[in-house]
């Protein structure tokens, strides 16, 4: 985290940041189970992904699916906003796309998502989070859309 950053998170506690630091650690250093350390055993994840289960143990399955598709995924927390036990994230998602994603076959193609979220802590650990990643602008860098993009480049 930049200095900036220190900044903009100096209405948190150290274990408040360093649980929401570790939350998108999990993704980076490609470690699904360190959200152990960043988030709360009930932990809600708003909106869940389709076939997500609760808690830490049903978003695990889902970063190394993210991983299969994207093995050299990273993310860079851009800016932490916080205050009272609430903080916003905007982040960025980087990676090739080499694995199937959301039916999309792998074309190979870098990605850059952009992410922005907002958390609830408890305790020192998140107990909520509410969430938006571009996927949008993702099935476009991969030419899955517009559906006519998608069409012709799967005739080639």
């Amino acid at each position: 985290m930049n200095q900036s950053q220190s900044s903009l998170a100096a209405g948190l506690t150290t274990s408040e940041q360093h649980a929401v630091e570790t939350f998108y650690r999990a993704f980076a250093h490609h470690d699904p189970d360190l959200l152990d350390q960043a988030v709360t055993p009930d932990w809600l994840d708003i909106p869940p992904a389709p076939g997500q289960g609760p808690g830490p143990e049903g978003l695990k399955p889902m970063i190394r699916a993210f991983l299969q598709a994207f093995p050299d995924l990273d993310v860079t927390i851009e800016d932490i906003f916080g205050h009272d036990g609430r903080v916003g994230v905007r982040a960025l998602i980087t990676g090739t796309h080499r694995g199937k994603w959301f039916g999309i076959a792998p074309t190979g193609r870098p990605v850059r998502l952009a992410l922005h979220e907002f958390h609830h802590l408890r305790n020192g650990k998140i107990s909520h989070t509410w969430h938006l990643e571009d996927w949008f602008g993702m099935l476009q860098q991969v030419g899955a859309w517009p559906p006519a993009l998608a069409a012709a480049e799967a005739g080639r």
